[in-house]
């Protein structure tokens, strides 16, 4: 069993990732510590590590270093299922390094108003009353 890992210098924004971190490294050389952007995107079925030098480490002081889960395993079966994609990662990344948590996609609703509506219609459909507006005549 191999436990190595292919490199790439390309990836696409489209492309499922397993995981995106950024951290900050020795660099080649040992000039100093740099920031790099890690993925791991999946190629056929296996793992490709792309690393991406975003410069100094100093110019980060301000950003920790994170890990940003794209995918997932199950214990039991030991099949991932990825549910990410590169652009999505890179997008929450952003955010992250800015300091600033990702607005959530979901379209928030007035839950009070949908239950008064709720239990207006239950107690409609019990008494089985239709509400309808007022006849209007044709003239």
């Amino acid at each position: 069993m191999s436990n190595l890992i292919v490199g790439t210098n390309v990836v696409s924004l489209d492309e499922p990732c397993f995981g995106l971190s950024e951290v900050e490294l020795q660099s080649p050389g040992s000039r100093g510590f740099r920031r790099y952007q890690i993925m791991y995107v999946v190629r056929g079925d296996r793992l490709a590590e792309m690393r991406r030098d975003l410069g100094p480490a100093k110019k980060f002081k301000s950003a920790q270093q994170f890990r940003v889960p794209g995918g997932i395993i199950d214990e039991k079966t030991g099949k991932g299922e990825i549910v990410h994609t590169v652009g999505e990662l890179i997008d929450i990344a952003d955010f992250l390094r800015a300091g600033r948590i990702p607005e959530p996609e979901v379209e928030t609703r007035d839950l009070t108003t949908a239950y008064h509506e709720t239990v207006d219609l239950r107690r409609r459909r019990a008494s089985r009353k239709r509400v309808f507006g007022p006849k209007k005549s044709r003239g």
